[in-house]
């Protein structure tokens, strides 16, 4: 049993160690991410993360935790609003399928097309 337990031990200390690099890095990226920290109070902390990580940390997270979370915020809704562009550039114009019967059934009063091309593209716009 003595074996289970180190086991169980082993990959608790893991799970930690990853949380803490996880921890870390994602406070070394808003530390780079913010504008408003100038060069020496960004070196400072880094500083202070590499000698005393966990008093470092828990000093950043109540210090600079709330403008932590609104930067991190505002970057997913940048890549979020850029990402709605890019799918809509892509898209096209969009038109319904209503739009598009619409369309064929101007053509087809016209005699531009025929009852069976009409079909066609009823069928098509049906589908998609």
């Amino acid at each position: 049993m003595d074996g289970f337990w180190d086991l169980f031990w082993w990959f608790f200390w893991i799970y930690v160690w990853v949380a803490l690099l996880m921890i870390l890095f994602s406070i070394v990226v808003d530390i780079f991410r913010d504008h408003s920290l100038n060069g020496w109070g960004k070196a400072l902390w880094i500083v202070f993360l590499v000698f005393f990580p966990f008093l470092a940390i828990l000093v950043y997270m109540i210090a600079r935790g709330r403008g932590m979370a609104q930067r991190s915020s505002r970057e997913v809704a940048e890549v979020r609003s850029a990402q709605d562009d890019y799918i809509r550039s892509v898209a096209g114009s969009g038109s319904s399928s209503s739009d598009e019967i619409a369309k064929a059934k101007a053509l087809l009063d016209a005699g531009t097309i025929s009852q069976g091309e009409f079909d066609t593209i009823k069928a098509k716009a049906l589908a998609t």
